[in-house]
Order: structure tokens, then C-alpha cells, then sequence
């Protein structure tokens, strides 16, 4: 009898992104499909969030459930799930109440995976305008990559550095959950800093618009909680803990 247990989601995923995001060289496509074959399996239970109970009252600030899970009804907040970070990838789970919005922001040299667990969303997304030089920008003409609402079940989406919405924006349209792997991680030491932008649509140009750094690094009205992650363990190395 084989007695060996089937590897969770969630451990597939990190063993998948260990690997991947471990080579000196770029992921190429076969291995992005990889990845995204595996995080469009994933539901909200996957990961310890029950997408449908409501316990007690999504003002009173608690977001577990009596199953012990995470209420997704119940998130008052834009709620950040941490599950793992190390030096080339991170993953997490952003979890929305209906109406919130994560202000426009970007991702530097940064290739970023993602999957809406359950719920509608609203995504704006830009890349850069493509000018003589590769260096960030804090100012400048941006084109329109995404402009829609998403449903789930949807597939997982990916953005690249200089493509596929590097800078984007969520807006709940219900309440919902976005899971994200991102490589590499921000880091401001490493001059990957999150940088937020205010957007101004251009009438005379469709599909474009003037970008500009916000003044304030982060903006006053965004507010993140954290909570628990309480989904399957991970089986990880004892020199890749975090």
C-alpha cells in the first residue's frame, strides 16, 4: 500500500516556483505555462479561505471563521495573507470587501502571476510607452494593457517588466481574493520600491495617459491589514525559511 500523501496545492506551487525562479536566467514560456496550469487549479479553500461564510460582523475586525478558516465575507479591509518570501520569489493573497481599491502602483524587473480566487474585480492596467531608454520612470506616456471587470473563475493572469500592465490597479467590484506570486520580490534595497501613480487619461489620444508618481510614497487612503495564513503547510528548506 502506498502510504505517501498527495502534495497540497499551495506545495506544488512553491516547489514549482523554487525551481523556476532559482535559475540565473529568465523563466521562458514552457515554464510561465507551468505555472499557470498549476495556479488555475487553485480555490479559495486551497489556501485557507472560505469564500462564502460570514461569522459574526465584518466590522468587528475578526477574520476567522469557526472553521477555522478566513471568512472572505467578513474582510472589512484590504487584507494581505502572507505565505512565503525569499529572495526570488514571494507569494501572498490579497483579499478585498466590495468597493475597495488598491491605487495604481507598479512592479520593477518584476515578472508577477496571478489568480482571482473568487469574486469580481476591476483592473486598469499600463505599460510604459517605449522610449530611447530602459531606465524606471516616475512620469510619462503609459498605453492601456487592461481596461475590464474579471470573474471568477477566470485564468491566472501574468505581467512581465515591461509588459502586460506592469502598473496596475484593483478595484472590488465584489468581495473578493487575488493570489500573487511575485519575482522577485520588492525590495527597496535592492531598488525594487513600490511606486504609486496618479493616472490622466489622454481625451485626445485613446487608450493612453499621463503617469505621475504620487508625492506621498503611500497614498493615506490605503489601508492593508494582515491576517493569518492558515492554509496547507509548506514543506520548505530549513536555510529558505524566512
Amino acid at each position: 500500500m502506498d502510504c505517501k500523501m498527495e502534495k497540497s496545492k499551495i506545495q506544488m506551487l512553491y516547489d514549482a516556483c523554487n525551481y523556476v525562479f532559482s535559475q540565473e536566467e529568465l523563466p521562458n514560456f514552457q515554464q510561465i505555462q507551468r505555472l499557470k496550469n498549476i495556479l488555475n487549479t487553485f480555490e479559495a479553500v486551497d489556501v485557507g479561505i472560505d469564500q462564502f461564510r460570514l461569522d459574526g460582523s465584518p466590522g468587528s475586525g475578526e477574520v476567522m471563521n469557526s472553521n477555522g478558516l478566513i471568512s472572505g465575507q467578513g474582510v472589512s479591509e484590504i487584507t494581505y495573507i502572507h505565505i512565503y518570501e525569499c529572495d526570488q520569489f514571494s507569494m501572498g493573497i490579497f483579499c478585498f470587501p466590495a468597493g475597495r481599491t488598491f491605487p495604481l502602483h507598479d512592479h520593477p524587473g518584476m515578472t508577477v502571476l496571478s489568480k482571482l480566487l473568487y469574486g469580481s474585480v476591476y483592473i486598469k492596467a499600463y505599460d510604459w510607452v517605449r522610449g530611447e531608454t530602459c531606465s524606471p520612470r516616475t512620469n510619462g506616456l503609459a498605453g492601456t494593457a487592461i481596461d475590464g471587470i474579471f470573474n471568477a473563475p477566470c485564468e491566472p493572469s501574468v505581467l512581465f517588466p515591461r509588459s502586460g500592465g506592469n502598473i496596475h490597479s484593483f478595484t472590488a467590484s465584489t468581495p473578493c481574493a487575488i493570489l500573487d506570486v511575485l519575482s522577485p520580490p520588492y525590495s527597496d534595497d535592492l531598488g525594487r520600491p513600490s511606486t504609486y501613480f496618479l493616472d490622466f487619461p489622454i481625451p485626445s489620444l485613446p487608450g493612453y495617459a499621463w503617469l505621475e508618481e504620487r508625492e506621498v510614497k503611500l497614498p493615506c487612503d490605503l489601508v492593508v491589514k494582515g491576517a493569518p495564513y492558515l492554509g496547507p503547510p509548506l514543506d520548505v528548506p530549513d536555510d529558505d525559511l524566512c
